[in-house]
């Protein structure tokens, strides 16, 4: 997405406003009637559904591993499914400000921003193949690299290259940030000699080719780059393991019709398991070897939110503070607004 674009709900808020008033002044009737009053959501007439795609590899090989079971999917609702494949976390995140997407397959992270800024709600979370409940962050070395654990890293500030995730990636940043870097009131962008900000197969591509000592990863894209790249797979070896994180999810915008979310949640969880499941099965191993879709609610982010809470904490602890007052006061804030998002996260919603 070009860096001028400019589609954001409050542009849009200004331009009706400017033209509600122009009208008025034509017409010589006061503002507010000048615009008409909006029918109800679920008065308005859906033609199409656009689908958002988390992106895994690069945007066209993910268009080409959803697009099966989108159609499927198009075909049980009866409405055509466009979808928006990017590059980055961020184009995603800005598809789903911009409204440009009624439905998406996002990390927790970019969940959390999609709920609470975005009008969007959680129905689903992806199961695998394996049972799972999630999945783990990794550090990836070079086989034979001399690093043999993280201490050894750890041991070497400003000599290592360093390839993480962006900023908006569990896996990728948040959680090996968070358990690793922010405990030992460290920062990766300061403590490596080079950082270089990619994705999970272009990380692991670097370190297999020598071009970063160190990269973040995950367990699921690990067995995905395993199967794509044999060869590179076998220059790798597991530095360290995080603790568990939840599976990505599925959200929707809530003001789509009521009718219409309970329909693309039904069609979503219903998938892989009717007469039809064993086509419907392959169609998800496309994707990344997702055996189907469990209802879910916004309170499946909770643990997103979490992670996000324990850095924001622990990088309070390590920052440079005129008082303890001051850092007492920056600590009780993020305690308090933890406690809102999770209060706002565990709040039942209507369907």
């Amino acid at each position: 997405m070009p860096k001028g674009w400019v589609t954001s709900r409050s542009f849009r808020s200004i331009r009706r406003a400017a033209i509600g008033l122009m009208l008025a002044c034509l017409s010589g009737i006061p503002a507010h009637a000048a615009q008409p009053a909006s029918p109800p959501h679920d008065a308005k007439h859906i033609s199409a559904l656009t689908f958002g795609i988390l992106p895994i590899g690069g945007p066209s090989e993910s268009l080409a591993a959803w697009r099966p079971m989108l159609d499927d999917l198009s075909h049980t609702l009866g409405l055509p499914i466009h979808s928006i494949s990017v590059s980055t976390y961020e184009g995603l995140a800005q598809a789903l400000s911009e409204e440009r997407v009624d439905f998406a397959f996002v990390s927790g992270r970019l969940a959390l921003d999609a709920v609470t800024h975005d009008r969007m709600r959680v129905i689903a979370q992806l199961t695998r193949t394996n049972g799972s409940r999630g999945y783990y962050s990794v550090l990836l070395v070079a086989k034979d690299s001399p690093l043999r654990d993280v201490e050894d890293m750890f041991r070497q500030p400003g000599r290592l290259r360093y390839g993480r995730g962006e900023v908006l990636s569990v896996s990728g940043y948040l959680v090996p940030e968070t358990q690793l870097f922010a405990n030992r009131r460290l920062d990766s962008d300061t403590f490596f000699a080079n950082v270089i900000v990619d994705n999970h197969q272009n990380n692991a591509l670097a370190v297999a080719n020598n071009e970063v000592d160190v990269a973040t990863n995950n367990t699921a894209d690990l067995e995905r780059f395993a199967k794509r790249f044999p060869d590179q797979y076998a220059r790798l070896r597991v530095l360290w393991t995080s603790s568990l994180i939840p599976h990505a999810v599925v959200v929707i915008r809530e003001d789509l019709p009521a009718e219409l979310r309970q329909r693309v949640a039904a069609a979503l969880t219903t998938y892989g398991t009717g007469k039809n499941a064993q086509a419907e099965l392959a169609k998800l191993q496309l994707i990344h070897d997702i055996s189907g879709f469990a209802p879910a609610g916004n309170e499946t982010l909770v643990p997103f939110a979490d992670i996000e809470f324990n850095l924001d904490r622990r990088r309070a602890y390590s920052a440079q503070w005129v008082s303890d007052a001051a850092m007492q006061a920056r600590l009780h804030k993020i305690d308090a607004e933890h406690q809102m998002l999770v209060h706002q996260l565990m709040a039942p919603t209507k369907p």
